[in-house]
């Protein structure tokens, strides 16, 4: 595990789901946690099991003035901030046809937040030793006809990792992505109705280690990428996906097995459409 003892991180989004545990990853290896987020009373809840060495504090980070005070409430709660962790997340979609005011309400979330949250984060990090992590998703990297803001701000937030690892690179602090593939997390919960077994099945029909992933193994990389033992890494991603995204639309399978799927509807003889 990490050692992130002696260092204090504030976590967006962190109130439930990847965010929540990602709180609990870096708190379980040493670090203090300011968690933050909109769900008030979940964040309290999850400060409160958590005991030292964590607290709650609401921040919407399309309030410039929120960040500042939660930046600031940082280091004089716990003396000092080494690192943020960029999780809050807007899931606000209608695909294509998704309205203006929602692609500004969630870009406003998904991009632009976190990038003003990290330029004024600055002022407080180490330099060196500073760290930020932005938490990508395979949908940033891929097509989906039936996503808009969720993967554009999630391709945007990618994209502002390289930026900011080229900006803030000669102040020694580090900027790098972490992505995860289908994770077992509440949004996957919902389309599954709690079946984790469901879950697994559709996973390693995509995955090559054959089943989704778990909320747990991001934040382990998570906690990586903030420690010493990253202190190498910057401006990359960091895929948490189980492969899923280094096989591409043929899932590996190559031609063949898809022609061979497809065989049965053509006539052998003739090839002519099977009229079956």
């Amino acid at each position: 595990m990490a050692d992130l003892r002696n260092r204090v991180f504030l976590v967006t989004g962190a109130t439930h789901s990847i965010g929540e545990y990602i709180a609990r990853g870096l708190h379980a290896a040493g670090a203090a946690v300011m968690i933050t987020g909109i769900e008030d009373d979940k964040g309290r809840a999850v400060a409160e099991t958590l005991g030292a060495r964590a607290t709650y504090r609401h921040l919407d980070i399309r309030s410039d003035e929120e960040i500042d005070a939660r930046l600031a409430e940082t280091v004089s709660v716990f003396g000092r901030l080494d690192g943020i962790v960029n999780c809050a997340c807007s899931y606000l979609d209608n695909g294509i046809a998704t309205a203006r005011a929602d692609w500004l309400a969630a870009l406003d979330v998904n991009v632009v937040g976190a990038a003003i949250l990290t330029q004024k984060a600055v002022a407080y990090l180490p330099k060196p030793g500073g760290v930020v992590v932005n938490i990508g998703s395979v949908a940033g990297k891929f097509g989906n006809g039936f996503r808009g803001p969720y993967s554009v701000g999630k391709a945007g937030l990618m994209h502002f990792t390289r930026l900011a690892a080229v900006a803030l690179g000669p102040q020694g602090i580090r900027v790098v992505t972490v992505s995860p593939g289908w994770t077992w997390s509440p949004p996957m919960e919902g389309m599954t109705a709690n079946n984790r077994d469901l879950a697994d099945r559709a996973g390693a029909d995509v995955t090559p280690l054959g089943r989704v992933g778990r909320m747990e193994e991001v934040a382990n990389v998570v906690a990586f990428a903030c420690s010493d033992e990253a202190s190498w890494v910057n401006g990359c991603d960091l895929p948490v996906d189980g492969g899923f995204s280094m096989m591409g639309p043929d899932q590996g399978l190559g031609p063949r097995h898809w022609c061979n799927q497809h065989a049965g509807e053509f006539a052998v003889d003739a090839g002519q459409p099977n009229p079956k």
